[in-house]
């Protein structure tokens, strides 16, 4: 949430976005930086054809696009997995775009930490997994780089929790490093793309949802409207930047991409849960956050700060189980009474909350946690009170991802309106939606020949490519047709490919399948879910291992439709 309306002022400048100098384009054509990195990368593609006997004349290199579902931990190790093997079989360095939905996104963070990782993968993928199998981050890191996120952006949200106290769990490091940072570091890699989605479009279902972050700028893949990648985040007004935000770091951008607790009731309770967890451990243990607050004879009790906060949470967990909460009421209302000297009452009665309306109760819980945490913020407006307080209300108005929105109060027709009219926009987990990142290299400026697509998804995993021929088709956006047979249905085989008329052929890797696990396919499943994290280094050898299976059994496979699409062309 927003945490101050402060801006700078700025001289105005019509039709900024086609000037030169402007930070915000809207066109769809490629960035000049992209154009100049494709036909350098394609050099590159067309020398490793070359040495792989597949013959095409430079001006008509296939443009190769890789993608990696989500799939948290599981993605992320199998993602790394598949590009090991791809690059045994010299298939890595035909790649022009690698892009990743939720936990593949992982990966490529992980990976793009080293320049020019592609010439040396074997070493940085013993890199990657002996930090997976490793320490955690320690209490005290992560409470500095929360401390950080709060501090230096004007908008705070349940991301910036979500980075520090979850994706730290699973990549075990805090990255630092910006998307700029690497901007020319990786000549000799694939491009980039992290994807998420565009919660309000979502919903609303109006306007464009699909989200795309490289390098170079970050944008709505469909709708042509992008800004430069160092200055997502900060504020506009019609084109110009009006107040400049930090460039999120890796961190950060994991999270955003990774948050797939974004949405969902049920996942509500997970993440009550988990701020209780963490006011328990953050509050309540010894990280020396007290000491000089402790020393001043005039600050108001801290503990008793703290226990309202744990009442608070556990209240609104109360709530959501369906069980009677008046007793962590009265708690609250006793210790905030203590602290004021009966001076001020809260005004909601907890006896109006109707336990018959489910919805009526939340809707009650929703305005009871914002109205304590105002009546806190006037005592406590000091770390690391103010930030729990934000955690509180983020949760309670359930912000995930929020940003200044780069299009506000700009004038292009071409743009859908809820896009131009909003302050903030917020964004999630792309998987929500979609669980592999398609749009993002159907855009028809990319003009992509051949998409292959590894799917790490926990359940079926011809449910993504199905529902992108669907949208494809309500879209017109050219993609073939999907025809799984019945058989194959719950015995998945390890290599599908898909073509059609005017479109990319795409071809469909499953992670788990009958030819790299046998009939244990349902038991692969049960022992890598998402939700059993993080991995043990066993059960993330074991994914190394069948991920590169599938691209290793495969290789005359790939070959033979690499082969296909650079002849047509």
């Amino acid at each position: 949430m927003e945490k101050s309306k402060s801006m700078e002022e700025c001289v105005m400048c019509s039709d900024l976005q086609n000037d030169k100098h402007g930070e915000v384009r809207i066109k769809h054509s490629l960035n000049k930086k992209e154009e100049e990195f494709v036909v350098k990368r394609r050099e590159a593609v067309f020398q490793s054809l070359q040495k792989l006997k597949i013959h095409c004349s430079q001006d008509e290199v296939p443009r190769i696009a890789l993608l990696g579902s989500g799939g948290g931990q599981r993605a992320m190790v199998g993602l790394l997995g598949s590009l090991v093997q791809l690059d045994k079989a010299g298939l890595l360095d035909c790649i022009l775009y690698l892009s990743g939905v939720s936990g593949s996104t992982w990966c490529m963070a992980s990976l793009y930490q080293e320049p020019d990782w592609s010439t040396n993968l074997k070493i940085v993928k013993d890199k990657i997994i002996k930090r997976l199998s490793g320490p955690r981050v320690s209490l005290t890191d992560a409470l500095a780089k929360l401390k950080k996120y709060y501090y230096e952006n004007d908008i705070f949200s349940l991301t910036d929790i979500w980075a520090v106290m979850a994706i730290t769990e699973y990549v075990k490091e805090i990255d630092e490093h910006t998307l700029t940072d690497q901007q020319d570091q990786h000549n000799k890699d694939p491009l980039l793309i992290y994807t998420v989605i565009d919660v309000q479009s979502k919903q609303c279902r109006d306007g464009d949802a699909w989200f795309e972050i490289s390098p170079y700028e970050a944008g709505y893949s469909l709708t042509g409207a992008f800004v430069k990648a160092s200055s997502f985040g900060s504020q506009f007004d019609n084109g110009c930047k009006i107040k400049d935000q930090p460039e999120m770091d890796m961190l950060y951008l994991q999270a955003l991409c990774g948050s797939s607790f974004a949405d969902g009731e049920e996942n509500k309770k997970f993440i009550w849960k988990q701020i209780r967890d963490f006011f328990n451990l953050s509050l309540g243990a010894n990280t020396g956050m007290f000491e000089e607050i402790n020393k001043d004879s005039n600050c108001p009790p801290v503990d008793k700060c703290s226990q309202v906060l744990m009442d608070l949470a556990d209240m609104n967990l109360s709530v959501l189980n369906g069980t009677d909460p008046r007793a962590l009421d009265e708690s609250i209302r006793t210790t905030l009474k203590e602290l004021t000297g009966d001076k001020h009452q809260l005004d909601f009665q907890v006896q109006k909350l109707n336990f018959a309306d489910e919805e009526a109760a939340k809707l009650y819980m929703k305005q009871y946690t914002i109205d304590v945490c105002n009546y806190l913020s006037s005592w406590f407006s000091f770390w690391p009170f103010d930030v729990c307080l934000s955690i509180c209300r983020c949760a309670a108005l359930w912000i995930w991802g929020r940003k200044y929105d780069f299009l506000h109060n700009m004038t292009d027709k071409t743009v859908p309106a809820t896009l131009l009219e909003s302050e903030t926009r917020d964004y999630i987990d792309a998987g929500l939606l979609l669980n592999s990142p398609y749009f993002s290299v159907l855009r028809e400026e990319r003009n992509i020949d051949l998409i292959i697509s590894l799917d790490f998804s926990e359940g079926d995993p011809f449910a993504t490519v199905r529902e992108t021929t669907d949208m494809c088709k309500k879209q017109n956006i050219p993609f073939p047709e999907v025809n799984i047979p019945n058989v194959e249905v719950q015995k998945q085989k390890d290599f599908y490919v898909f073509k059609g008329q005017n479109a990319p052929t795409v071809i469909l890797i499953p992670l788990f399948n009958v030819v790299s696990c046998g009939d244990q396919i349902d038991s692969w499943r049960k022992n890598h879910r998402t939700s059993n994290l993080p991995y043990s280094p066993e059960r993330v050898a074991e994914l190394v291992d069948v991920a590169g299976k599938n691209i290793s059994n495969n290789k005359e496979k790939l070959l033979e439709q690499i082969r296909a699409v650079a002849e047509a062309k």
